[in-house]
């Protein structure tokens, strides 16, 4: 299974190295996301972009070394083979991103404009992601998106009052919703997840597509 491959860098060595002969419970990196859904000029959606932000653990352990002119800074010049690992590891497991027409799977291209970004003792991922076909905006009453990870080592939760966003050249009366934002549904949701995680321990197979369980479906809601 590659996400234990031996690599250097990246977020799939991360995990490794705390799995590696090491019983921690799932997840071992905790990212915290802010997406805009885009919108063409036909008001067709396009793709996504994504702002990831990596916890402090991952975070120290990623930049380790990355200062390579020991001026105390990290550079997005420096942080560019970090970027480039991440988005190649992601690859196999379709970036976190699953999007869907009704609940047909809705296929993406590889992401372009990734770059990360180091402040306040984080690291922070962005890059844009586009759909292999723009869905049309007659379509988007049946469209829905959700991110996470289906092995469930990376725990990836949109954050903020307004975590996911419509980003469109033109005026559109659109607006998203990110899954039951009801307190007690999302704290019964926590728990039952929490439970799931220490029965299992690591015997999580990504296969079984276990994160989609736990995970928050976008919807887009447009008025004629």
């Amino acid at each position: 299974m590659k996400y234990f491959q031996p690599l250097k860098l990246g977020l799939v060595l991360f995990i490794t190295a705390l799995s590696s002969g090491i019983a921690l419970a799932h997840p071992h990196v905790w990212v915290t996301m802010e997406t805009e859904v885009v919108l063409g000029p036909d008001k067709e959606i396009t793709g996504f972009k994504h702002r990831w932000t990596f916890d402090e653990g991952y975070t120290s352990f990623a930049i380790d070394g990355l200062d390579t002119n020991g001026d105390g800074v990290y550079s997005e010049e420096e942080l560019k083979p970090l970027a480039q690992t991440n988005i190649e590891a992601l690859k196999e497991f379709e970036y976190f991103t699953f999007a869907f027409i009704g609940e047909t799977k809705v296929p993406s291209k590889q992401p372009v404009d990734y770059r990360l970004d180091y402040k306040d003792k984080l690291l922070t991922l962005t890059f844009t992601l586009p759909l292999e076909k723009p869905i049309p905006h007659e379509k988007i009453k049946d469209f829905s998106f959700a991110v996470y990870d289906p092995g469930m080592y990376v725990s990836l939760t949109f954050g903020g009052k307004t975590p996911v966003k419509i980003a469109s050249a033109k005026p559109v009366a659109c607006a998203a919703r990110v899954g039951d934002r009801d307190a007690a549904a999302a704290k019964a949701k926590a728990k039952a997840k929490e439970t799931t995680l220490s029965q299992l321990g690591e015997n999580i197979d990504p296969s079984s597509n276990l994160g989609y369980q736990y995970a928050e479906r976008v919807t887009i809601q447009c008025k004629p």
